[in-house]
């Protein structure tokens, strides 16, 4: 089965973590696909990916661009999987599809959106009920990751 995590933000952004859990991703041999719930969503993180630490980038495309199966790390709305990815984020209330295939599917929510806590405790009861091994991550006050259960 699927392992799956499910990451609370409660001290910073998305556009703060996402970047580092893609980077400890891709040191561990796998490529990742991230799953946006807008285009919008998907077009900023496609911009931050490439500024978001001045002395790094993270290599990426996005699913509007030409060989999306080259990418180590895709932006799309869809479901598909065109990069061959061991783990998918979903970010940003991004609806999730099957996530049978993946060594890991990771969902990361704003815990200051009412709409996407009670989205992410609906993607809990959906892929405990499946059988997925879960576990939830809650955000210290230091931006350290703290399992809670």
């Amino acid at each position: 089965m699927t392992e799956v995590l499910f990451y609370h933000l409660t001290e910073s952004t998305l556009e703060d973590a996402l970047p580092s859990l893609l980077e400890r991703s891709l040191s561990r041999g796998w490529r990742a696909v991230v799953q946006a719930g807008s285009e919008e969503r998907r077009d900023a993180l496609d911009q931050h990916l490439w500024t978001f630490r001045d002395d790094s980038f993270l290599a990426h495309g996005t699913d509007r661009e030409a060989h999306p199966a080259d990418q180590p790390v895709l932006l799309t709305l869809a479901a598909a999987n065109p990069n061959a990815a061991q783990v998918r984020f979903f970010v940003d209330g991004a609806e999730p599809g099957a996530v049978d295939g993946y060594e890991r599917v990771v969902f990361l929510f704003d815990g200051h959106d009412a709409a996407q806590l009670e989205a992410a405790r609906g993607h809990w009861k959906t892929m405990k009920g499946a059988g997925h091994e879960v576990t939830y991550w809650q955000q210290t006050a230091d931006r350290r990751w703290e399992r809670k259960a």
